[in-house]
């Protein structure tokens, strides 16, 4: 998978440390994501339904 035009962005809950927190991506695939601390490592594909139905479920927490 080529990421090399991925436009990564980190949630506005990351704050300005970086801390703890995952990168995200539009593709024509779906939703990928990445550790921010390993931007080299691996990264998860998902389709973009999944992808929906995890935000949905994450709706209110904090």
């Amino acid at each position: 998978m080529d990421l090399s035009n991925a436009q990564w962005r980190k949630s506005t809950r990351s704050g300005p440390d970086g801390g703890n927190c995952v990168e995200v991506a539009e593709s024509i695939s779906g939703v990928l994501v990445r550790d921010s601390k390993d931007p080299d490592g691996p990264v998860l594909a998902f389709d973009p339904h999944v992808w929906l139905a995890f935000i949905g479920g994450m709706a209110g927490r904090a």
